[in-house]
Order: structure tokens, then C-alpha cells, then sequence
């Protein structure tokens, strides 16, 4: 099941499937920061307003607001 890094939960598990067409702008800088397809990553905390979500990935934490994870397709695993 596809769907947005933004409606997953603490906890989570998924895999970077791709990128929504809307979020061009954002697309270089993601994929920059290792957000690459295939790439798996989990949630690690949301900010208490949910603007930004922290994800764990390669070694690393990144930090996302909203807009930007809604461009990210992603699988979830768990």
C-alpha cells in the first residue's frame, strides 16, 4: 500500500517508493538528504504540533515538516 511519509506514526517502518508529481521543488533537496527509493527509514517522533516529523535512516536522524513529507511515497513495512 502507497501512501504520504506524513500519515504514518511513531513507530513505523516504511520504504521510500517515490516522489508525488506536486512536490518538484522539493525533490532535489530530498533526495540530497538520502531519501532515496528503495531506502528504508522509521519514525522516531513527531513535534507536538506534528510539524516536523523526525525519521531515522542510514545511520542518521532527519528532520521533515509537513510539506515536505507529503511528497514522499512511501511503502509501509510495519
Amino acid at each position: 500500500m502507497t501512501t504520504s511519509l506524513k500519515n504514518l506514526a511513531v513507530g513505523n517502518v516504511g520504504k521510500v517508493i517515490g516522489f508525488d508529481q506536486s512536490g518538484k521543488a522539493y525533490r532535489k533537496r530530498l533526495l540530497a538528504m538520502g531519501l532515496t527509493p528503495g531506502i528504508e527509514f522509521s519514525i522516531t517522533r513527531f513535534a507536538p504540533m506534528g510539524d516536523p516529523v523526525e525519521i531515522k535512516l542510514r545511520g542518521f536522524s532527519l528532520t521533515l515538516r509537513k510539506d515536505e513529507a507529503a511528497v514522499v511515497l512511501v511503502e509501509k513495512l510495519s
